[in-house]
């Protein structure tokens, strides 16, 4: 599928220039990033302090400083970071041939792993926890997270079997749903086994498509 343009945060990361020190800063960055990931998944939103974060990273704060701005900063990277990886695995989605409960199945699993990675699990509890101060470009990315949904959703019921309606409520409960999920993921202090309220909503969704109209002189 091809997801919408990204959002102005995405576009707008800066990048330093020049050889090795570019080189260097990017890992620097990344790195910070990373730990910022792990200590928001770990530890929670809380306890991701400036502070803690350089503790974590091994770097003083004024080297966050130097790449982030600030703390705000630094979130805003993690989910704009967080966006970009789940951008990439919703892209990467392809829906097989074959019945269609196989193929619902395949886009459920799919979107849930992107869900459900570190980037994206710990994206989403900064927009959560960071929503009364929250930014357009972040409020932006949220959107486009639920665009990428509809569009996983047009590709399940197709062009030709269904009016837009449809493909809008399947992105929506595709959305919706996984959402709810990978919250219920960020309360718990261990991985949750999801196979079950997997199933559940490919069954919903499966007999959502099928009792759809199908064109005419076309076949099930």
């Amino acid at each position: 599928m091809t997801p919408g343009p990204p959002p102005a945060a995405s576009r707008a990361v800066p990048t330093r220039k020049g050889g090795r020190a570019q080189a260097r800063g990017d890992r620097t960055r990344s790195a910070i990033i990373g730990e910022t990931v792990r200590c928001v998944n770990e530890e929670g939103f809380a306890a991701a302090s400036a502070n803690h974060i350089a503790e974590r990273a091994g770097v003083t704060w004024g080297v966050i400083q130097y790449h982030f701005g600030d703390r705000n900063g630094l979130l805003a990277a993690v989910v704009t970071h967080g966006y970009r990886q789940f951008r990439s695995a919703i892209a990467s989605v392809a829906v097989p041939e074959g019945p269609d409960r196989e193929r619902v199945a395949a886009v459920v699993d799919a979107a849930w792993a992107a869900f459900a990675s570190p980037e994206s699990l710990a994206s989403l509890e900064i927009l959560v926890a960071t929503r009364a101060g929250r930014h357009r470009t972040q409020a932006a990315e949220l959107e486009s997270m639920a665009r990428d949904m509809r569009g996983l959703g047009g590709m399940l019921v197709g062009p030709a079997r269904s009016g837009g309606g449809d493909r809008a409520v399947l992105g929506e409960v595709l959305w919706a749903t996984l959402r709810g999920m990978a919250l219920s993921q960020m309360l718990s202090p261990r991985p949750l086994d999801t196979r079950a309220e997997r199933d559940v909503l490919v069954d919903l969704l499966t007999a959502f498509i099928e009792s759809s109209p199908a064109p005419r002189g076309s076949r099930r």
